[in-house]
């Protein structure tokens, strides 16, 4: 028998409701960085202080997931979520205010953009979590690739929202459209019966006195989930960068956009193929594959002799993101214990970050001082550096990874959550 189509996924109960809710609040992301950037830029005149707002906003978003996503799994996201979007987008609101105004110098924007950062909600950890409570575990790498293009594309639309925005509007118009949508989505979610089934682990830990453990110590699949994911962030990272470099280089300027959506529609269809076949191996010795084969993909690259060529790279390239990125939630939540699920999918979501922010940086270096092809292939070598380190690391000790087949951990296929 044939596995459902993904139209049937989201034809199980509250399935809809609850990812379109999620998705809402999620495509706030996709415009937030870009109108902090030009508000920033528009209300102190300097490329330097929007670069500043934005680096630390996104420093603090990235580094302090993880601790966001601990206080969900502790008191459930129906009482966690409310009060930390709330806060966040009043902070987006105090933003789009004060850069309206022009009245408060750089390091007052700064500040308050990293104040922003550090209490963005996570909805994609928390998503992943939901998935995993309303579909069996058969059908979750099939939810994880679903999410996954869906949040790919909306990193891309929102981008384009911002534009179609300050088109008619300043651009502080933005960020309080982000904030809105941040603020709307995250109460549709936690107004979704899965939502509110999901209970903290406070009571359980009053039951259970003791230290509990943390998510990557002693935890080697989560370890070589989080090492995976970063090597696939610094090949995003390094790439968007590496394509305009090599544009400019060509006199293809025009080309750069067509060329990144090129990628992630490259994405988009291998994440959903990978979604639809059913993998017997572990997610652990999956995971090493779409990693080297997209660092791999990123040297070549540079030998390509035309921006035409780039692109075709490109697309292929993108095929390996999406199921790249998949297997690390996957890995992550099933390696997780069912108190730390969200904290989990926060650490992978922090190393695919973190290392597309550190590749940007270190790209932009390596292009002022070395030649094109060889800085493609020092950007694709991380990668593959990942992938061999994972695959020692299973060899070495091999992963004890839980299998998620517990009722009491998953709704059946469409059974009402708890």
């Amino acid at each position: 028998m044939s596995a459902p189509s993904y139209a049937a996924l989201l034809r199980i109960p509250h399935a809809s409701r609850t990812f379109g809710a999620a998705l809402l609040g999620r495509l706030s992301y996709g415009m937030v960085s870009l109108s902090l950037l030009l508000s920033v830029k528009a209300a102190t005149g300097s490329y330097t202080a929007a670069g500043a707002a934005l680096a630390c906003f996104g420093a603090t978003s990235v580094t302090l997931s993880p601790v966001r996503a601990g206080v969900i799994d502790r008191h459930g996201p129906r009482r966690a979520l409310p009060p930390m979007a709330a806060a966040y987008a009043l902070l987006l609101a105090a933003l789009a205010v004060v850069t309206a105004d022009g009245g408060t110098g750089a390091a007052g924007l700064t500040a308050l953009a990293a104040v922003a950062g550090a209490l963005t909600p996570p909805l994609g950890p928390v998503m992943r979590v939901l998935w995993s409570d309303m579909v069996p575990p058969g059908l979750l790498p099939r939810a994880y690739s679903l999410d996954s293009v869906a949040e790919e594309l909306l990193l891309v639309t929102g981008p384009l929202l911002v534009g179609a925005i300050v088109t008619a509007a300043p651009a502080p118009v933005g960020l309080a459209a982000s904030a809105a949508l941040i603020l709307c989505g995250t109460l549709a979610l936690v107004a979704s019966p899965v939502a509110g089934a999901r209970k903290g682990s406070r009571a359980t830990a009053r039951r259970t006195p003791g230290r509990a453990p943390g998510v990557l110590r002693g935890n080697l699949p989560m370890k070589q989930a989080v090492i995976g994911v970063a090597g696939v962030g610094v090949c995003l990272g390094a790439l968007q960068l590496l394509v305009v470099a090599f544009a400019d280089e060509h006199d293809a300027a025009g080309l750069v956009p067509w060329i990144l959506a090129a990628m992630s529609a490259g994405s988009a269809v291998g994440g959903l193929v990978y979604g639809a076949v059913a993998w017997r191996a572990p997610g652990t010795r999956r995971l090493p594959v779409p990693a080297a084969a997209l660092g791999l993909l990123l040297a070549a690259t540079g030998l390509a002799p035309h921006p035409y060529v780039l692109l075709g790279c490109a697309a292929l390239a993108g095929v390996f993101v999406a199921p790249g990125i998949t297997t690390a939630y996957l890995i992550a939540e099933e390696s997780a214990g069912p108190g730390s699920r969200t904290k989990a999918g926060a650490w992978v979501n922090t190393a695919l970050n973190a290392g597309s922010s550190t590749a940007t940086a270190a790209t932009g270096l390596l292009i002022d001082n070395a030649p094109l092809p060889l800085c493609f292939a020092l950007a694709g070598l991380p990668a593959v550096l990942a992938a061999g380190t994972v695959v020692l690391a299973g060899a070495r000790s091999p992963a004890r990874v839980r299998h998620v087949t517990s009722p009491e951990l998953h709704g059946g296929g469409g059974a009402p959550p708890r």
